[in-house]
């Protein structure tokens, strides 16, 4: 399970009108995991207020003086994983700058195939998916999700190819945010399978490189 950094709980915290302490930002970390694990595992249903709280070792009240509903507990969730794809993606940028734009980018795709292969994180974006559908609040954040990375992904394509337009380069952002989520659906095991694993990677690659260069 990746770390919980302090900027993404500082930013899922960043509405709350109390100080938050030094103690504070620690269980907020605890509060998140424990949600974290509860719903990769249990799903939406297991995700309780009253869970989270036996879980997280603190009172029902004491968790609502974090988060005073479910719905604000899974939105700070979801905005700390946000923020960690965010992290990942700004330090491929330093660690490849001068480097051709076209390999940043298919690192960065490599980065969110690995994640998004992760039994945790695939577990937990099946959910939202599934939960979006359904509830109004996790269909907004599926949506401020989905148009944070189509925004990285514009930024990591533009300009690929002087001969496409800056208004097709937004929609093939969206198309290669659809064909890395799409990938979900296959259950991708890079450690039981890698062979299967490596093939899809390299397909990827070809077909992502297509819709960001190609006229």
């Amino acid at each position: 399970m990746p770390p919980i950094s302090d900027d993404s709980i500082d930013n899922a915290l960043r509405n709350k009108a109390s100080t938050t302490t030094e103690k504070g930002f620690g269980r907020a970390v605890e509060i998140l995991l424990v949600a974290r694990r509860l719903l990769a595992a249990e799903g939406y249903a297991g995700l309780t207020m009253r869970r989270v709280a036996q879980e997280a070792g603190m009172s029902l009240s004491n968790l609502q003086h974090y988060y005073g509903s479910k719905e604000q507990l899974l939105e700070a969730l979801l905005l700390t994983t946000m923020d960690e794809f965010q992290a990942k993606m700004d330090r491929i940028a330093v660690a490849m700058a001068g480097r051709p734009q076209v390999e940043r980018f298919l690192t960065t795709v490599d980065m969110f195939l690995d994640e998004i292969t992760k039994p945790t994180m695939h577990a937990i974006f099946f959910e939202i998916w599934a939960l979006a559908s359904r509830h109004p609040f996790a269909s907004s954040l599926m949506g401020k999700m989905m148009g944070r990375e189509r925004k990285a992904v514009y930024g990591l394509i533009q300009g690929l190819n002087p001969a496409i337009t800056e208004e097709q380069y937004m929609e093939r952002a969206v198309l290669v945010v659809a064909q890395i989520q799409g990938l979900m659906l296959f259950r991708l095991d890079r450690v039981a399978c890698p062979e299967q694993y490596a093939a899809v990677r390299a397909s990827l690659h070809k077909v992502l490189l297509s819709l960001a260069s190609v006229p």
